[in-house]
């Protein structure tokens, strides 16, 4: 992306993967993405995407170490788990907490969750009720499901030294 076209750019990707446009008529005379804590502070995205998943496998984890989660059991699903005054959860998260930073985190994953692998399929399992409900609901009312980006608040061309109109 040439850095004359920062902004606009920065408001197409926002559109297209979040479903988020700007509150008025922006243009390569604003600069936005500062705005954003993660751009100005240089801070990676890719590290919540990666806390987002694994906290289901843990809260899995620990749900089956509590005794309130068994995978198949209509009684005692993930989604409605609580691992309140469970001594056996709260040890296996403590015994994984107590590593710190001294372990690589698939080391510290594995200690709760006996998995050194990253995967989705506890944070699909929580959803799936609530999925499969949106799914039911939304096909009785007709909603569209998602969004279509646009960029009918973008004003991409400006001449520098120019008064730009919107």
């Amino acid at each position: 992306i040439e850095p004359e076209e920062y902004n606009c750019r920065f408001w197409e990707m926002r559109s297209k993967y979040s479903g988020i446009e700007p509150p008025v008529v922006r243009s390569e005379l604003d600069f936005d993405p500062p705005a954003k804590y993660h751009v100005s502070a240089d801070v990676e995205y890719l590290r919540y995407f990666v806390s987002y998943i694994i906290q289901f496998q843990f809260h899995r984890a620990a749900c089956e170490k509590a005794g309130e989660y068994v995978k198949g059991d209509p009684e005692k699903t993930l989604n409605d788990c609580d691992i309140y005054q469970s001594a056996e959860a709260g040890n296996a998260i403590k015994a994984m907490l107590a590593m710190g930073s001294s372990k690589p985190w698939p080391e510290a994953m594995e200690v709760l969750t006996g998995e050194r692998r990253m995967s989705a399929d506890a944070l699909i399992e929580y959803f799936q009720p609530l999925y499969d409900w949106l799914v039911v609901e939304n096909e009785r009312l007709g909603v569209y499901i998602g969004w279509e980006p646009t960029d009918s608040t973008l004003s991409r061309h400006w001449e520098p030294n120019r008064t730009v109109v919107f």
